[in-house]
């Protein structure tokens, strides 16, 4: 029998871009990733404990939507639209669980026309209590 070797999680993401000067400043400055370091044709941002990793390449590939938790949707999609992005359309409710918590999505798209999006998931609300205000 072989010892446990540990969860998986997840290390890095990577993403192509068309142009990695741009890409990679509007990542930095309008998502606020920050650059863990670079080299050649690659740019490595942290996204939490995993990296971000953009390569320039042509032609950009189509990849994964990226999905950036959030504890504030609403708050995080006004500060990025007051940086120049610009939305799909407003924030939606995608599916409610079992226990009334909610999933948020908002969807725009990246330098290349990719999507991203923003997710929270709202606890549920709290039991009224019959008498108490």
């Amino acid at each position: 029998m072989s010892a446990p070797v540990g969860a998986l999680t997840l290390g890095q993401v990577a993403r192509s871009v068309a142009n990695l000067e741009a890409s990679l400043a509007w990542y930095r400055d309008c998502l606020d990733l920050p650059l863990l370091y670079r080299f050649s044709t690659l740019a490595f941002l942290g996204l939490g404990p995993t990296r971000l990793l953009l390569t320039e390449k042509q032609p950009v590939e189509a990849e994964s939507i990226l999905y950036f938790a959030v504890p504030d949707l609403a708050a995080r999609q006004a500060l990025l639209e007051a940086r120049g992005v610009v939305f799909r359309g407003v924030a939606q409710r995608v599916y409610t669980h079992a226990d009334g918590a909610q999933e948020w999505m908002s969807f725009f798209d990246d330098p290349d026309g990719r999507p991203l999006a923003l997710v929270e998931q709202r606890a549920p609300a709290a039991p009224q209590v019959p008498g108490r205000r």
